[in-house]
């Protein structure tokens, strides 16, 4: 950590001298004694105003660097908490706008307070041959010279930074701390790009300006009047042009970016079916595709995932049916019957899903039921039975223990549920009516139906017309009276389509 932050007090240094060093010295020099006909003597006076303005400007400058640097620093030490940690993380994405607010603060008004006053009372001495005129270009100029500057090493610290918020972030992970932003935004680019755009158009027209203003006062101020009215004209006119220009840039700029974010949102909610639009002809475009590259690869992970999914869960019912050789197959039909209810019954695709499911596994909790009661051949005694009752709680409970819990949780009440009878006479919870589980209504209808017209050790399985009359009669009894005659309907008239089928081909056979 030491290392990280000597590393970026350096290179916090270097962009404060690269950025002085073309602000200050080459454009403020340039304006001072390039643009201003000073005696020799009025330069040492200058100089010596200069140095002792530094002097209170590196003095301000320095108490405010070592307040903005405080909780980076106190982050090095191994006893920092998780809040200083963050908030040093925070103050370290957070230091190129307090550079430019440290240099139009104290850096400015270190440099210009006293260098103003200092100056006026030459002037007053008679040390100094500049009017008041020449002090206001000045002001205007110092304070032109610390736009530039602050702009300048705004960008070269947004750059320093880096190595010290890898570093913090490292140094969370190792104590299970996650630094990020999560999205916050400090500064919008939609902000930095107009402001740097206008300042870096107007700025050196205004310098001009000023420089030439102050030549023509000296040489002739009959001048100065026509040449102000001549630039009252043209500045207004070039402002509004570079402030045109870097939002239609900006626009441009941000129009894809609007594209991009909204395709993240989209791919976010799980909506990755469509393509983004790719109308750019620039870098964007690259990005666009590699956008609907990567959706691309999501479909296909998603598509293997749901196919994994899918095939989990049929093996499992597969192998559950497996166990006992009479009801082989019994959790596929039941899934079949239950999801024709769902869909019948004007349920979304993901209740559906819900259902099928969970009509896969409503009887996974048979596995903790032994085999000499699962598997016994003759009619069950009313203690086996009970072991038999047991199976819906016993199946909740083995998926609850499946990670993530949230995958497993909407399949729950279907498999707890499925026994219980719409007059309240059911296992485990006796619940009655509405307050049975959808899920637990639906399977239920395709459960009984299945159990019915399958064949058991102990009996053969009834026909398939004495089963929809027996669930006809027990309907708002037994079963949910609204998914019991959906099913009925559908189970009539599918039997009546295969009967006249079969009706058809013998009689093909017998002509």
């Amino acid at each position: 950590m030491s290392e990280a932050y000597n590393l970026l007090t350096r290179r916090l240094l270097r962009s404060y001298l690269a950025s002085s060093t073309v602000a200050v010295l080459g454009v403020g020099s340039l304006f001072i004694f390039a643009t201003l006909h000073i005696q020799a003597r009025a330069v040492l006076w200058i100089t010596a105003i200069l140095f002792v303005s530094f002097l209170t400007m590196v003095s301000a400058e320095l108490l405010v660097y070592r307040y903005h640097m405080a909780p980076i620093r106190r982050a090095l030490s191994e006893s920092c908490t998780e809040k200083e940690l963050r908030k040093a993380y925070l103050r370290t994405h957070q230091l190129p706008q307090l550079t430019v607010l440290r240099i139009m603060g104290p850096h400015l008004f270190g440099v210009s307070v006293p260098a103003l006053s200092l100056s006026a009372w030459a002037i007053a001495r008679g040390d100094l041959n500049l009017s008041p005129s020449d002090l206001l270009s000045a002001a205007v100029g110092a304070v032109l010279v610390a736009t530039m500057h602050a702009l300048i090493e705004y960008y070269l610290t947004t750059t320093a930074v880096s190595p010290m918020l890898e570093t913090l972030i490292e140094t969370g992970e190792k104590r299970g701390i996650s630094l990020s932003l999560e999205g916050r935004i400090l500064v919008s680019l939609r902000m930095k790009l107009i402001i740097s755009l206008v300042l870096l158009g107007i700025f050196p027209l205004i310098l001009f300006t000023l420089a030439n203003a102050i030549r023509l006062a000296q040489q002739n101020s009959a001048l100065t009047v026509g040449y102000w009215q001549w630039a009252l004209l043209i500045l207004p006119v070039s402002i509004a042009i570079s402030i045109l220009g870097a939002i239609l840039l900006w626009r441009n700029i941000f129009m894809p970016m609007e594209l991009l974010q909204k395709s993240l949102r989209e791919i976010e909610q799980g909506r990755m079916d469509k393509a983004v639009p790719d109308p750019f002809s620039d870098e964007f475009s690259r990005l666009i595709a590699g956008m609907n590259h990567m959706r691309k690869g999501l479909l296909e992970r998603d598509r293997v995932n749901a196919s994994l999914v899918e095939s989990y869960f049929a093996t499992l019912a597969t192998a559950l049916d497996a166990r006992d050789p009479y009801t082989a197959g019994h959790s596929l039909r039941v899934a079949h019957y239950a999801c024709t209810i769902a869909e019948l019954s004007g349920e979304s695709a993901v209740v559906i899903d819900r259902v099928k499911r969970s009509a896969l596994l409503h009887d996974i909790g048979k596995i903790g039921v032994r085999d000499d009661v699962l598997l016994k051949p003759d009619r069950l005694t009313e203690d086996e039975f009970e072991q038999i009752k047991k199976h819906p709680e016993l199946g909740e409970a083995i998926l609850k223990q499946v990670q993530p819990e949230e995958a497993m949780a909407p399949l729950l009440p279907g498999v707890r549920s499925h026994h219980e009878q719409y007059d309240g006479r059911g296992y485990p919870d006796g619940l009655a009516g509405e307050h049975i589980p959808k899920l637990g209504r639906i399977i239920a209808v395709a459960d009984a139906f299945d159990a019915m017209t399958s064949d058991r050790p102990y009996r053969v399985g009834m026909d398939k017309e004495k089963a929809l009359r027996i669930m006809r009669e027990g309907a708002g009894v037994q079963w949910d009276p609204f998914y019991t005659e959906v099913f009925l309907e559908w189970a009539e008239a599918r039997w009546t389509r295969e009967m006249l089928l079969d009706l058809t081909a013998v009689t093909k056979l017998q002509s």
